[in-house]
């Protein structure tokens, strides 16, 4: 969602000047006509206009008198990921999105971006890479580049295509170049922001310190892996199970070079495979959760992932997997970041 005053009208503007800034917008040629609070009154196109010129008005005419007085909306906070899939199938390319009084707060452009998920992102990117030295020495590990832009950058592109959009970063190795480097997210239309370790907490101790989630549903992932999963999916598997938790996962193939017997309690050899492989699902790093799950968490207190998945199976909550069938890594050692640097000239995300 971006480039919200060029699309924007005010109800007392000439028509000359609305059919100027639909002749800019080229192929996202539609207006949103607003009050001087930006509260929407109607949307106008091209078509609106063809249409208001057979009815005998003309370049003097109000506005209003053009105008489609019912365009679809999404309302902030207030939508789900079907609804905003079923606009998108219906071939709706550029919606607005309001606020609760019908302020425009932003645009909905589905040419440049896939989807709107509600939920809020926290980014874990606190770790000090000690594996990857000397790389890491001066440079957080989430900054070192993959390519001609961060790692961490590559997730947060992601997310943002997915239109998820508040993001947390937890931070605390060299937090102040990350903080640099990103800002409060302006620039790249987001909202980002910091939480702090002042000790070690796990691997989401850190959690814990966010005050203020804008959604009720919470992805966390590891600001160190490279992937192009399908968050929209990811989460609508997530939701349709009415999940408390869901951990995405990447396969893991353990290849047997012998034959393999299977025996009983007595040692009777009830099967035989050759050279078998075993496929096991591991723990990619990257998580939807209910904000109320949060709540199990310590404050500002050391508590690990697993912990927390650990506490709701035997809680007896919902805890899913999710398969990723894309390109997932984890750059955790250099043989790692060496790979990254070959397969990302070949990646689509």
């Amino acid at each position: 969602m971006n480039g919200i005053d060029k699309h924007l009208v005010r109800e007392d503007e000439s028509i000359k000047s609305a059919m100027q800034k639909l002749d800019n917008l080229a192929s996202d040629a539609i207006l949103f006509v607003v009050d001087g609070n930006q509260k929407l009154i109607g949307s106008l196109t091209d078509g609106d206009l063809r249409r208001g010129f057979l009815r005998n008005l003309d370049f003097n005419s109000p506005i209003l008198d053009f105008i489609h007085k019912n365009p679809v909306t999404i309302v902030k906070n207030k939508y789900s990921l079907h609804q905003v899939e079923k606009y998108k199938n219906k071939n709706y390319k550029i919606i607005p999105i309001l606020n609760e009084v019908g302020e425009i707060i932003d645009i909905l452009n589905f040419r440049v971006q896939k989807t709107i998920i509600p939920a809020h992102a926290v980014i874990m990117a606190g770790g000090e890479g000690k594996r990857l030295r000397p790389l890491t020495a001066s440079t957080p590990k989430p900054l070192l580049k993959i390519g001609d832009k961060p790692i961490i950058e590559y997730n947060i592109d992601s997310l943002l295509s997915y239109g998820i959009r508040n993001i947390t970063l937890s931070v605390n190795y060299l937090a102040d170049q990350l903080v640099s480097y990103f800002g409060n997210g302006e620039q790249k239309n987001a909202r980002i922001n910091y939480v702090k370790e002042s000790k070690p907490l796990g691997t989401v101790g850190s959690v814990s310190l966010i005050s203020d989630f804008y959604f009720d549903d919470i992805l966390v992932a590891n600001s160190d892996i490279l992937t192009n999963i399908n968050y929209a999916d990811f989460y609508s598997v997530f939701k349709e199970a009415d999940a408390d938790m869901a951990v995405a996962a990447t396969t893991y193939n353990v290849d047997v070079p012998y034959a393999i017997m299977e025996v009983d309690g007595k040692n009777l050899a009830t099967s035989l495979r050759e050279k078998p492989r075993y496929t096991y699902y591991a723990n990619a790093g990257i998580y939807f959760m209910k904000r109320s799950v949060l709540d199990i968490i310590p404050k500002d207190g050391y508590y690990d992932i697993t912990t927390l998945m650990e506490t709701l199976i035997n809680s007896n909550k919902k805890l899913i997997t999710y398969p990723i069938t894309g390109y997932w890594l984890d750059i955790g050692k250099h043989e790692d970041f060496k790979k990254a640097q070959e397969d990302i000239k070949y990646l689509s995300f």
